[in-house]
């Protein structure tokens, strides 16, 4: 199975903001609205699965926010450098090809000629969340799709904070008895902090978090699933013209609704889930 992971909403922007307050000359990019970037990513104890994943792979990002579109997506060549354990099979061994995830967003503000803002939140937006892992067969594929209503909120400050609350929708997902129904929800905040110029570049701080709830799942599966999870991620990013580094920690509260220390088999002997923790990326990327 293949349990990828968004490694940042906003963090190739610290990277294409450094030249406004890092560089003496404007750098030079294919597109100046669709902003891109080739990653190297490391990771290690992962846990959206009921097993560690660890993976070095390599990812293309794309981030835009144009008029009434707002995006941010990733596909993922997993285990392209051959570098993990067991569980992580990848598009050269027999394991799942690619892996994407997207995020557009839609402004309802600006489509509809409307303002629609008030008190703290500035604009709305229908947002989606699919994601889509190209498993080998269908016992190793995923198929997602959270659809809601998303806004940005007027922090009063330089902090960048959105929300977004979805339904969802289950086509394939690794076997699973959730599979082609409407089933949970979920919650997604947003956050980024600046926090300085540093070695020549801009440090800060990128945040989101996604709780889960309302999955038929445990109902459906028995007590090795769960009807919720939490995943949280904590970024911090040094950001230059082309380049950008990145120190992630993510923590997970059942990973992937796997319960927490249930003993299971896959047919390679007993375990135990280990789906509550912190997981870890080190991600190295080129900007063009």
């Amino acid at each position: 199975m293949k349990y990828k992971i968004l490694i940042a909403g906003a963090l190739a922007a610290l990277s294409y903001s450094a030249s406004s307050t890092a560089a003496t000359e404007s750098p030079t990019y294919v597109s100046d609205w669709w902003h891109q970037s080739v990653n190297v990513v490391g990771s290690y104890h992962t846990r959206f699965g009921p097993q560690f994943n660890n993976d070095v792979y390599l990812e293309y990002e794309a981030f835009a926010k144009k008029d009434w579109f707002d995006f941010y997506g990733y596909i993922d060549a997993t285990n392209f450098f051959g570098v993990g354990n067991s569980n992580a099979n990848g598009i050269f061994d027999h394991g799942s090809p690619l892996f994407m995830e997207i995020e557009p967003r839609f402004s309802i503000d600006k489509l509809t000629n409307t303002d629609l803002s008030f008190g703290p939140f500035k604009e709305w937006y229908f947002a989606n969340n699919y994601i889509y892992d190209m498993g080998h067969n269908s016992a190793n594929r995923q198929n997602t799709w959270y659809m809601g209503l998303g806004t940005d909120i007027d922090t009063h400050s330089d902090i960048g904070l959105s929300l977004n609350v979805y339904a969802k929708y289950q086509w394939e997902n690794y076997g699973a008895a959730n599979e082609n129904s409407w089933d949970g929800y979920r919650f997604k905040v947003k956050y980024f902090v600046p926090i300085t110029t540093l070695w020549g570049g801009n440090l800060g701080y990128v945040g989101f978090t996604n709780f889960d709830w309302g999955s038929d799942l445990r109902d459906e599966t028995g007590p090795s699933r769960t009807s919720n999870s939490i995943a949280s991620s904590h970024i911090l990013s040094l950001g230059y013209d082309h380049w950008h580094y990145s120190l992630v920690a993510r923590y997970f509260h059942n990973g992937g609704q796997w319960a927490d220390g249930q003993e299971l088999n896959f047919g390679n002997g007993q375990f135990e889930v280990k789906s509550t923790g912190w997981g870890y990326y080190l991600v190295v990327g080129y900007n063009f």
